[in-house]
């Protein structure tokens, strides 16, 4: 049952909907912008932070300046004496942050790469409340002019849909990140199915919805139509591994046959049972993603 909260907000916007159609979407834009409130950890999360705090104190950790604000990203190196075989960006997913993407991490410098891990605007240790797919693919600009160009780039969830927008150039006057390779984990494909789930949820009429898209194309530069990633892909012959749980409650595994249908290029392995975040920490989700990166023989990926 609707909380009692949402309820309200239904209300509201369908009401807007009738008499201030531009206004209401653009408040509906804003909403879905804004970032969970930092200090309002659950206990699990909270639990996962505190477990991960000797693992980040390995790290080096650095504050970039983007177009919009500061976000902080976290550079773990090879043990000492390894040979540094490459750098992988690695991007976490909505209501998350690096500390949960430590397997991932452990797995790719335990292979000898340099690991660049970003935390997202408004998560984690980088500062504001407000994440968007602009101010996301700029943060990933910025570490690429800091520490790129990237042997790969590895996302999850929403980290997943940034990466591929920041690899294909969708955000204007804002180039391509440089990389070889693309790793996307229970990664969302269409923005455009994004904000109509949203607006379902939140009861946002058509012409506000209008006015939303509006909202992308003033920030982005591009309609919000073109951010369908299996045709950015295809666009983008860029070595990818799609990596989805056919459970993910979350994300859809509808989006991982969109990405599978990009072009040869594209690689699909289904993580049987690991829903959408569980996926984070499966030893052989790790194998798959390291393996990939690393050019080694891929007999267990299904196309």
């Amino acid at each position: 049952m609707a909380s009692f909260g949402l309820k309200v907000i239904r209300g509201v916007f369908a009401a807007a909907e009738h008499v201030a159609p531009r206004l209401s979407g653009r408040a509906a834009f804003e909403l879905f912008c804004r970032t969970p409130n930092p200090k309002g950890l659950t206990d699990g999360e909270r639990r996962a932070v505190d477990r991960a705090a000797a693992f980040m104190t390995e790290a080096r950790h650095h504050r970039l300046k983007t177009a919009t604000g500061c976000v902080a990203v976290h550079e773990f190196r090879p043990e000492p004496g390894r040979e540094m075989i490459g750098t992988v960006l690695v991007i976490h997913g909505w209501r998350s942050r690096t500390e949960y993407m430590r397997a991932l991490i452990e797995g790719y410098r335990d292979a000898g790469y340099r690991v660049v891990s970003l935390d997202l605007p408004g998560h984690g240790q980088s500062l504001g409340r407000r994440l968007n797919m602009v101010n996301a693919v700029d943060a990933a600009r910025v570490a690429g002019e800091w520490f790129g160009p990237f042997t790969a780039v590895v996302g999850h969830s929403f980290g997943g849909a940034v990466a591929a927008n920041a690899i294909v150039g969708s955000v204007k006057n804002i180039p391509p990140l440089a990389a070889d390779r693309l790793v996307l984990i229970a990664a969302p494909s269409s923005l455009p199915a994004i904000f109509a789930d949203f607006s379902r949820m939140l009861n946002v009429g058509p012409r506000s919805q209008v006015a939303m898209a509006d909202r992308v194309e003033h920030l982005a530069g591009r309609p919000l139509h073109e951010f369908v990633g299996d045709r950015q892909l295809a666009r983008t012959p860029l070595p990818t591994l799609v990596i989805h749980a056919p459970d993910d409650r979350e994300v859809s595994a509808d989006h991982a046959e969109l990405y599978a249908g990009a072009g040869d290029h594209v690689r699909l392995y289904w993580a049987e049972g690991l829903g959408h975040r569980r996926i984070l920490t499966d030893k052989r989700v790790v194998g798959q993603a390291v393996n990939f990166v690393a050019g080694r023989p891929e007999s267990a990926l299904l196309h």
